[in-house]
């Protein structure tokens, strides 16, 4: 594996920072280069670990990154580690501002409507020189070509999908081919985070790693998922115990 990959339960997670890589995400822009970014957090590598299918669409992916501080204490526990986390929302909005640099154009899909409208609304606002090439909520028939029909003529610069996952992994992994360009990455719920229908954890509980738990007292409803947090720390510390066999 290469240097540049450091492997956490079998996901290869791109060793940067996030500037690093909002750097080299613009090199593949400025060459038009078709590219697949998933941000990963522990919930999502150990759904990569137990199911298969999910697994091969992550294969597919040009770059993983560590979206949750459980990646990263994960990767210094087994004796690799990352720098930093390089989550989605941020690697987000540094692309929107890229793109306001470049005049780039992007295809918005995920989200209910009000919740679209209302980040469309606020990236005009922030970075005016965007093109939004095209949208569409997130409530769709699977079948259904009229997305991937729309994007194949508008030919967007970046693509971002916030269906979740493992929907919006799935989503660029069976459709890539048809596509002679683009950025495209999944990045959850950060459209309800832009458009200011979820409040992102303040500055103070992002540096002390306890975003999660902010998130989770805001929203209860999340503690099934959070359930996944302790599985994927017993499993690193088997790995990690495997390792020094």
């Amino acid at each position: 594996m290469s240097e540049r990959f450091i492997e956490v339960l079998g996901v290869p997670f791109i060793n940067t920072t996030k500037d690093q890589f909002v750097a080299r995400l613009g090199e593949h822009l400025n060459k038009e280069d078709k590219t697949f970014v998933v941000t990963a957090n522990p919930e999502i590598v150990l759904h990569a670990y137990e199911d298969k299918t999910y697994r091969d669409y992550l294969d597919r992916a040009t770059y993983i990154t560590a979206d949750g501080i459980g990646v990263v204490k994960a990767a210094g526990m087994l004796g690799t580690p990352l720098p930093e986390r390089v989550t989605g929302f941020d690697t987000f909005m540094d692309l929107l501002a890229l793109a306001n640099e470049k005049s780039y154009s992007v295809y918005l899909l995920g989200a209910k409507d009000e919740v679209l409208r209302k980040t469309i609304a606020e990236i005009n606002r922030q970075f005016p020189n965007v093109v939004i090439a095209g949208s569409h909520h997130g409530f769709f028939d699977w079948s259904e070509t009229t997305i991937e029909d729309e994007i194949k003529e508008k030919k967007p610069d970046m693509v971002f999908l916030a269906l979740g996952f493992p929907r919006q992994e799935k989503w660029i992994a069976e459709r890539m081919d048809q596509f002679d360009k683009g950025l495209f990455m999944g990045i959850g719920g950060s459209f309800d985070v832009l458009a200011g229908e979820v409040q992102r954890a303040p500055e103070f509980w992002q540096k002390v790693h306890l975003e999660w738990f902010y998130r989770l007292v805001k929203q209860p409803s999340r503690w099934r998922r959070m359930l996944a947090l302790p599985i994927f720390a017993g499993k690193v510390l088997r790995e990690k115990r495997r390792a020094k066999k």
